[in-house]
């Protein structure tokens, strides 16, 4: 992980990389991003990955993958029903 910016959270890293997903350490809390609902992590380099930002304390950015994602979406994923559809 790259290092923060003055004033920006350092509480998020990636702890695991596994053929299944990937372990987000965010705020005192584990989190499981497995592949088949989180596609986008799948086949991307390690530093791509890893290079993550907790911005306002609750939303997550990768800016080599553009993409962004809130905690309440890793912990209430029953309210956000819609999926990423690769075309």
């Amino acid at each position: 992980m790259k290092s923060s910016k003055p004033g920006e959270a350092t509480s998020v890293s990636v702890e695991n990389i596994t053929p299944f997903g990937i372990w987000l350490y965010v705020k005192d809390k584990e989190y499981f991003l497995n592949y088949k609902d989180y596609p986008y992590f799948k086949d991307q380099t390690l530093n791509a990955i890893q290079n993550v930002q907790l911005l306002h304390g609750f939303h997550l950015y990768w800016p080599e993958l553009d993409v962004d994602l809130e905690i309440d979406n890793l912990e209430n994923p029953e309210k956000y029903p819609l999926k990423y559809n690769k075309q």
